[in-house]
This record gives structure tokens, sequence and C-alpha cells, in this order.
């Protein structure tokens, strides 16, 4: 059970690619079990930026295997894009380092104008997508009518499936003015393009049973963070899918004993894209040097993200809800130089004083943060690779954090490059 998954501990955005493949140096498989390409994990290697939205984080090391699994949701224009962008970065990828689910649900071009029109509905109560047609598709899926890479064998079946879709979706887009679409204009392109996705297919559970059999150590890669749960989230501004470690044994065929520790990517502030409730957001000059500092710009649309301090309160809650064992903790370096940082210890709402986030979206979005404010540090932590480069007050922040969320450090990430990293304890070797 020497296997890992790797979740976000936040809202998304706190540094999951850096280190899934930081991590990916000591797996042989690295697994994508959720999510679709509005994921962004940037990777900086030997000076080369890497930006991936559906392609795991491990595809960008020799001798890795990479896998999509039926949890995602894809948009095969857009994979086939990254797969050559990251070929043209020397990257070699093919059959033989990247399979693909049979049965994942693509994205097709009716998608993205079915969240342009439901964002539209919205109006100022809009979820804040990224408008790229997960949720669309994700709805497709639950509702029976998605088309999967296995259908693309067979265009009679191919063309059945999309007319249906349409005779479902182009009454919504009639409807908000935006032109219908038709079989052809979908089915056409993806017949195209079908030979050099279909290359890539195969029963990814069988694959990964293979490998377990093999004793291959496998890392499972989650996109967003558990407080974009469908289920657990801020519901509804949350994504489409369930992004805790349970979701990485359903999106890719593994059994539930397949995972033996959950690290939780967790970053020393808390952002935010998009809608939806925020406790510790700091619309203020504050939140801008974070923002500014910490680069907070999303990865796959370039949107600036809120910015807040830590909040404690919503880490623990995810480390409980997720099993997290441990976490990595990314960005303290953004925080050098300032005098005093906050953590939100606790939440207010009228009377009531809350240990953790209710599901209620009206107390979400009305409740204020209990804060504790802790000594900052003068000193640099960018680039440390160890305890001892590290300011006393800057251990003592991360110390701090660990007795609130009640789940310990095992990795401690001092800037985007690889390298930089501080390791306390190697969760496949934690298991």
């Amino acid at each position: 059970m020497s296997n890992v998954a790797v979740i976000g501990s936040q809202w998304g955005d706190e540094g999951k690619g850096k280190v899934v493949d930081w991590l990916s140096e000591r797996a042989d498989v690295v697994v994508r079990f959720q999510g679709g390409h509005n994921a962004g994990h940037t990777l900086v290697v030997d000076g080369v930026t890497y930006k991936l939205s559906l392609l795991p984080s491990g595809v960008v090391r020799k001798d890795k295997i990479s896998i999509i699994g039926n949890g995602v949701v894809i948009d095969p224009q857009a994979l086939l894009k990254e797969i050559a962008n990251v070929q043209a970065l020397g990257v070699k990828i093919s059959p033989d380092n990247l399979r693909i689910a049979e049965n994942a649900c693509l994205i097709l071009p009716v998608h993205p104008k079915l969240d342009a029109a439901n964002e539209a509905l919205l109006g100022s109560g809009k979820i804040g997508t990224t408008g790229r047609g997960i949720g669309p598709a994700y709805e497709d899926k639950i509702a029976r009518r998605a088309v999967r890479l296995c259908d693309l064998t067979d265009e009679d079946l191919l063309r059945n499936k999309v007319s249906n879709m349409l005779r479902h979706h182009n009454v919504l887009l009639e409807a908000s003015n935006i032109e219908p679409m038709t079989v052809d204009e979908i089915v056409n392109p993806l017949l195209e393009i079908a030979p050099q996705l279909l290359a890539f297919s195969t029963p990814v559970w069988l694959l990964l049973q293979q490998f377990r059999a093999e004793g291959k150590r496998i890392l499972y890669e989650g996109a967003q963070g558990v407080m974009l749960d469908v289920d657990y989230g801020t519901y509804p501004f949350v994504t489409s899918s369930n992004t805790l470690a349970g979701a990485a044994t359903l999106g890719s065929g593994s059994g539930l004993s397949s995972i033996g520790y959950v690290l939780g990517i967790t970053k020393a502030y808390t952002t935010r894209v998009g809608s939806g409730p925020f406790p510790t957001e700091l619309e203020n000059d504050v939140g801008e040097m974070l923002g500014q500092r910490g680069h907070e710009f999303g990865t796959v649309t370039g949107r600036k993200r809120r910015c807040g301090w830590f909040d404690a309160v919503l880490v623990r809650q995810a480390a409980k809800l997720a099993g997290i064992r441990g976490i990595a903790l990314t960005k303290v370096d953004v925080l050098d130089g300032f005098k005093e940082i906050k953590i939100c210890t606790g939440y207010k709402h009228g009377d009531t004083i809350y240990d953790y986030l209710p599901a209620s979206q009206k107390i979400q979005a009305e409740v204020e943060p209990i804060y504790e404010t802790i000594e900052g540090w003068s000193g640099s932590t960018q680039g440390a690779r160890s305890w001892a480069e590290l300011p006393a007050q800057a251990i003592k922040y991360i110390r701090r954090i660990e007795e609130l969320i009640e789940c310990p450090v095992a990795l401690l990430s001092t800037s985007p490059k690889r390298e930089d990293t501080i390791l306390v304890r190697d969760p496949f070797a934690d298991i």
C-alpha cells in the first residue's frame, strides 16, 4: 500500500503541481483522477516553466507513466494542444508514458456554450466558473448522455449520442439567444482527431491493478481543493466533482485499500478564485501585497486571485474530511517581512462561535473570522532547504499552524523550484 494521494486542502491553487512533481521522483506512476482543464499546475524544472492542465505533473519526468483517469472530463482539442505545447519544450509524450481511461467522458464544443448560458442566467449570483464546459460535461455524465473516449471507435454510436445530447441542450441555447449546434459540427472534428486520442486509450483500472501487483508506487494527483468539493465545499460555489482523496479510487478504478497516505497541499495564507464565501479575505493593501508577492493569478485563466490570512478552521476541516495525514506547506516565503501575521482560529456569527464552517450558504457568507496574531520575521525563507536556514519566528508560525489544524507538516516548499523543498516526513516512507 505504498501509494500516495495528493489533494488541495483549501480552494485550490495551493501549489500541487510542484509538490506532485517533486514526489513523482519517488513514484513509478502518476494518476490524475478528477477535474478538467480548469485546473492549472505550474512546474519550474531546470529553469523551464511547464503549465499543465490535463496532463499529470509526472509527465515531465523520464521513465514515469502518467495516467488520466475516468474521473477526469477531457476536452480533446485542449488535451492535444497541451501535449503539443509540452513536447515543444522537449518532453516526449507517447502511449508508452501516457494512458487515458477508455471510459473518461469528453468535453464537447457545446459545453462551453452551456457554461456561458448558465452563468448569464445566474447574473450577480454566478459561480465564477472558468467557462470551459467542465460543469456541463459532468452534468451530462450524471444524466447518462455523455460521450466517452471509447465511443470514438463507433461513428454510428457517436452520432446517436451527440444527437441525443443536442436535443436536450439546444433548447437552452436557443432560449439564451446562442446559436444551437448541429451533430456534424461536433462529430466531424472528433472523427478527425479520434486516431490520435484512441492511441492513448486503455482500461486504466486494469492497468493500475497490474501495476499494484508489480509493486509499483502510484501517486494520485487531485485538482482544485477540498473546499471546492461538490458535497463538502462552499456549495454552490464549488467545482463539479469530488475533490477529496476518496475520489482517487473512484476516478481511477483503484480499490479502497489502494491509498496509504493522503498529503494535503496547503498555502501559508489563503487564496480563492471566482465567487463564493471567503471569511479571511483582505480587501486592502495587505491583500494586494500577498497577491503581488505570491504572483496570485490563475495558471489557466490568468484571473486575479482573492487573498487573505491563513484560515486554520478551513484546513482543519479539510484534513478531517479527506483523511489528510500530513500537509505540504507552500509559499511561506511570501510572508517574509510582515511585522505581524494573523491566523483565523474560529468564526463568529451573531452570538454564536463556530470552530468549523457550517454548511449554510447564508452563514458562510456572513461569518466573521476570529484572529490570533503572531509576530512576523524579518529574515528570508525563500529557497531554504533545511530547518536551520529558516528564521526562528517562521518556524514558530509553522508549528502553530500544525497545532491549530491538528496535522503535521510533511514537506515545506520555499520557492517554485523543485529543489527548494524541505522534507520532514517522506509520504511514501511514512505509510
